[in-house]
């Protein structure tokens, strides 16, 4: 069926590209495009750093063989950057017409917000173009799951439970400052993993005091001597707050900033598989003449939605999860 709709489309060239932050799973999306192409005889075309590749014609041709054994590497292989003049109407001209040079017919690319917004310009100004969501945020709000998501936490989660043993020995509070741009998923999702006292994220009004201190004070009155306490980026003046912390309860304070460590390394496998069923709805989508839309999970299976549609979307934190997180806090 595949390979008769190719055949109607006349889909000889599928370029990929990856932009913005880079996301452990982006190498085994782009596999995945590569491999899906060769199988239905299309070319698959690669192009370096993002947007501003694209406009440049920066691409490398890829088969089979050149996407062997990444599924299991970090980062991307294409490279990723952010492009600001992609947004101007001339350089998003260049782009439109560096695939009419380049003869691509359709296009995957692989980011968050900022990728779906130049996949959107893309497909107003007639190129097929099709988006994956990749970013450790998980705010894309179209999709409940976001390539490099799980690595992410998984990365974090590991810092943070080496940090609890020589806090425990200290006696100390641990203030971990986490990753998640201006959204608390990946804060509230490391939170409840590691057992934290409590988890500060953007999204929610925090009473310091009642939320933070008062929690503080119990642990002690039921003689725990170390806490955890996970501070989402987002929230902002994470010194600040351990600041505080120490004043008010007198229990010396450490800061970590855990950063862009929490980007990399080997992807876990649930990135490595989702990134794999993407990169193939992808190409699938490509192949039946599908444009402006975007891959996503929704109800436990991989779909796609148009990208009018999934930008106009906001996604909220979960309400119950930081219920839970915070009932059991202590």
């Amino acid at each position: 069926m595949i390979e008769s709709l190719n055949e109607i489309k006349k889909m000889r060239r599928i370029g990929v590209l990856t932009s913005g932050g880079d996301a452990p799973g982006m190498n085994a999306a782009i596999r995945a495009v590569v491999r899906t192409c060769m199988a239905n005889d299309v070319k698959a075309v690669g192009i370096h750093n993002g947007y501003q590749g694209l406009i440049n014609s920066d691409v490398v041709e890829l088969d089979a063989r050149s996407v062997n054994r990444i599924t299991g590497e970090g980062g991307t292989i294409l490279y990723t950057a952010r492009c600001e003049e992609f947004k101007t109407p001339e350089g998003l001209q260049r782009g439109v017409q560096s695939c009419k040079y380049l003869g691509i017919d359709g296009l995957v690319t692989i980011g968050g917000d900022g990728t779906f917004r130049g996949a959107q310009s893309l497909a107003n100004a007639g190129i097929n173009t099709v988006a994956i969501p990749g970013t450790i945020d998980n705010d894309i709000a179209c999709t409940s799951y976001t390539i490099g998501f799980d690595t992410a936490a998984n990365t974090a989660i590991d810092a943070v439970d080496k940090l609890a043993d020589t806090m425990r020995s200290h006696q100390r509070t641990s203030v971990v400052e986490v990753m998640g741009r201006h959204a608390g998923h990946l804060a509230l999702y490391i939170g409840i993993s590691v057992g934290a006292t409590a988890i500060l994220v953007p999204e929610s009004k925090l009473d310091f005091e009642k939320d933070v201190i008062e929690k503080i004070r119990e642990g002690r009155y039921n003689n725990k001597n170390h806490f955890i306490i996970i501070v989402a980026e987002g929230v902002g003046d994470t010194m600040g707050i351990a600041d505080r912390l120490y004043k008010e309860t007198g229990i010396e304070t450490r800061v970590t900033t855990l950063g862009h460590v929490q980007r990399g390394g080997r992807p876990t496998a649930r990135d490595r598989a989702m990134a794999s069923r993407m990169g193939h709805y992808a190409v699938e989508l490509l192949l039946k003449g599908g444009t402006n839309r975007v891959v996503c999970y929704r109800e436990s299976k991989v779909t796609d939605l148009d990208i009018n549609e999934a930008l106009a979307m906001h996604k909220g934190l979960d309400e119950y999860t930081f219920r839970v997180a915070s009932e059991i806090g202590i």
